[in-house]
């Protein structure tokens, strides 16, 4: 699948054809990094993705913040259009996720009818009653207790 940021100096493919799963994150720090309702990522494998490539590393700019679980998380943005790309979480051991999370809305074709609400608890708009939904983060996620 095709990403690119806003401004088109961050384009690259994902490391697979289609996402492992797909997320609408209603935790405040998504809703923050998005200046939205929620944010959407699509999960996919961090192997073909990070290590950055020189090409790619040169593009982008990092920033670390903590996370509730105790570990942090690198949150990967364009240096010139400052759109936010992909994140991706570490434990607390310091031990980084073997997945990704690439920002929905930069992925071309991305279907989102079938994501996941996730962090519920803290959403500010109705989700349907139909979408699967989790109050926080599904267990078993890298990103479980780490918002």
């Amino acid at each position: 699948m095709d990403v690119e940021c806003q401004c088109g100096a961050v384009a690259f493919k994902t490391p697979t054809p289609e996402p492992l799963d797909i997320y609408c994150c209603h935790c405040s720090q998504c809703r923050k990094q998005s200046a939205s309702a929620f944010g959407t990522s699509a999960i996919f494998p961090a192997d073909g993705l990070v290590p950055l490539s020189d090409d790619l590393g040169s593009k982008l700019q990092s920033w670390t913040r903590p996370t509730k679980g105790g570990g942090h998380m690198d949150c990967y943005f364009c240096r010139v259009c400052g759109c936010r790309v992909f994140h991706r979480a570490h434990d607390k051991r310091g031990t980084p996720s073997q997945t990704v999370s690439v920002k929905g809305g930069l992925i071309a074709g991305l279907q989102m009818d079938r994501g996941k609400h996730i962090w519920t608890s803290s959403a500010v708009v109705r989700i349907p009653e139909e979408a699967e939904r989790w109050a926080e983060s599904p267990p078993g996620t890298p990103t479980d207790n780490d918002q």
